[in-house]
């Protein structure tokens, strides 16, 4: 499978990330505007707002270009006429410029910022549920944060980009085109004279631009590598603890935050090189258009209002000029997290709904693996080969074998986490990839291996499958899971509040809330994976009396590696090497003396 964000793979670590988004490529600019394009569809849905900042826009352009004009004429006419009337009336003209440019400013601000946030809350809406529709392999194969920060990070520098890159550009270019003109009309010598510079700074530009792109896309991969090495050792700091390694973790991110404080300060110092460039050039067409100006003054050839308003309209050439700099500068960064956020949404589900899919009708619980093969990926071998079972409805069949045998494989398949790769897996006979997805899940339970809850209170996460159950529902579920005495001990009862990742519960009352969750949900085919592996004895016997009546009536595939957990089921199938070497109930497979047999000998030889 493809890998969305840059080829990051979790086994080769931060560093990996950091060296491939460092790459450059042949067709960058190609992209770039190709994304930014992309990127821009989301302000489509605020084109009215959009339209409202543009006219403040032209507006506060056409204040711009009036102000220093308005002094040319106090200047050449009014003041060297002595008109205090005219030069009053101009002073007042000129008084309503400034407050006009402050207004359409102040009003494109606010819209370009409104519209802005509104799109970067539809682009991390639009991206959360591109995550949910990713399959279990993509999460799996991902450090939790980089994807955290493609989502929060890359996506806020995208916020420059669209909350003001797009009207600071069409203004600016329609400020310089307006100075130009005017600038030409009031005197093309002089205009000339101040244009001399521009050759130099469209260089500087040229070699600004050409390292710049490389060097914003290093900051964005390198802040990806921060966020999840961060991630990995917080989520690992009981391990990391436990074998005194937090030297060693302390140096491992000393070294990808010391590489993100140096890709930071290479993109910096290109900006901070290029942008005292162009200031520097501004200036010095101010001292040409001073110092010929004031000899084409003296000679005559132009008025003094003329030249006022020369120093006046080469300052504001030259800051459009710095704007777009600081712009170019800004879009490079916000175009390498876009680049990133684009790469994620790109990523295809591997597991979608056919067009015009069925809802699933309600189960009766019959299930079917025909003949499937399935690879996690094409380049890797096969999980499962050939592999043929039926489970009747209402049957319990138990899955075991060694790790890596293929277990959770066929139970991954029967929720179509993943499609078959060759054969077919059906649910009272149909295809599971011919009906929508949440249909088929809503009447499908897991109790997973490690149990998640979610913050929250301890009756939400019980309502989490059905979130309009009722009181006396929730607690009807959690007496069949056998929590409802330790839930009913604590001061808060089902309102206790849920710590992040359930810490202020034991690893047993997290699974039997768990099983109360599933049991609120009443689905008619429940997958229990390895549901008692980390919990003591005492536990595990409230946990299979809570199954026990929890699988009354449903279809259930369990698995197990005690194989003490499964001697009742109605039938138990070996899995070894993605194939069902095995099948038959507990006293069955004893008597052939083979995989079962050699399993059940080395867990109970003692006894």
């Amino acid at each position: 499978m493809s890998f969305a964000i840059g080829g990051y793979r979790p086994s080769q670590g931060p560093r990996f990330a950091l060296e491939q988004f460092g790459r450059e490529d042949a067709g960058g600019l190609r992209v770039n505007r190709r994304a930014a394009l992309r990127l821009l569809a989301f302000v489509r849905p605020y084109w009215l707002q959009m339209l409202a900042a543009f006219g403040a826009m032209l507006v506060g352009a056409a204040m711009t270009l009036l102000a220093p004009y308005l002094v040319k004429t106090a200047l050449d006419v009014h003041i060297a006429a002595g008109d205090a009337v005219g030069l009053a009336r101009i002073a007042l003209f000129a008084g309503a410029a400034y407050v006009g440019l402050y207004l359409a400013n102040a009003c494109q601000q606010y819209l370009m910022a409104r519209v802005g946030q509104r799109a970067l809350a539809d682009l991390r809406h639009r991206l959360f549920q591109h995550l949910q529709a990713l399959p279990l392999g993509y999460h799996d194969t991902h450090i939790v944060g980089v994807t955290v920060s493609c989502v929060i990070n890359d996506v806020a520098v995208i916020n420059d980009l669209l909350s003001q890159g797009l009207v600071i550009f069409v203004g600016d270019l329609l400020i310089l085109a307006g100075i130009i003109v005017v600038m030409l009309s009031l005197s093309p010598r002089l205009a000339l004279l101040a244009f001399i510079v521009v050759p130099l700074m469209l260089l500087a530009t040229a070699l600004f631009s050409r390292r710049a792109r490389g060097a914003f896309r290093r900051t964005r991969s390198a802040v990806a590598a921060v966020v999840g090495d961060l991630a990995e050792e917080i989520s690992g700091m009981r391990v990391i603890q436990a074998f005194a390694r937090e030297g060693a973790a302390q140096q491992e991110f000393r070294r990808v935050n010391e590489a993100n404080r140096d890709a930071h300060i290479n993109a910096m110092s290109l900006s901070f090189a290029f942008l005292p460039s162009v200031e520097f050039l501004g200036l010095l067409a101010t001292v040409i258009v001073l110092g010929l100006g004031g000899a084409m003054v003296a000679q005559g050839t132009v008025t003094l209002g003329v030249m006022v308003a020369f120093l006046s309209y080469v300052a504001r050439f030259f800051q459009p000029i710095q704007e777009l700099s600081q712009l170019y500068t800004t879009l490079q960064s916000a175009m390498a997290g876009g680049e990133r956020v684009l790469e994620l949404l790109d990523t295809p589900p591997a597991v979608t709904d056919q067009p015009g899919a069925a809802a699933m009708p309600p189960i009766r619980g019959e299930i079917t693996l025909e003949d499937v093969t399935f690879h996690y990926r094409p380049d890797a071998p096969a999980a499962l080969r050939n592999v043929s079972l039926t489970i009747a409805a209402g049957q319990t069949v138990a899955l075991v074998g060694p790790t890596g045998a293929g277990k959770t494989s066929i139970a991954n398949l029967v929720a179509r986490f993943y499609d078959v790769t060759a054969g077919a897996v059906r649910i009272d006979g149909i295809d599971v990839r011919e009906v929508q997805q949440a249909s088929l899940r809503s009447q499908t339970g897991i109790v997973p291996q490690d149990p998640l809850l979610f913050t929250g209170t301890l009756g939400d996460n019980i309502r989490f499958g059905r979130p309009a159950a009722a009181d006396a529902e929730v607690a009807a579920a959690a007496r069949l899971a056998n929590a409802d005495a330790f839930i009913s001990a604590l001061p808060d009862g089902y309102g206790t509040a849920v710590y992040e990742g359930g810490v202020n519960l034991s690893v047993g009352q997290r699974q039997l809330i768990c099983i109360a969750r599933a049991a609120l949900a009443d689905p008619r085919i429940l997958i229990l994976d390895e549901a008692t592996a980390n919990v003591d004895s005492v536990t595990e016997a409230l946990i299979q009396d809570a199954l026990a009546q929890l699988l009354a009536g449903r279809t259930a595939v369990v698995i197990a590696h005690r194989l003490s957990t499964v001697r009742n089921a109605d039938l138990i199938c070996v899995v070894q090497d993605g194939q069902i070497v095995e099948r038959g109930a507990h006293a069955e497979l004893l008597a052939l003396n083979g995989v079962y047999r050699t399993l059940y000998d080395r867990q109970f030889a003692d006894t």
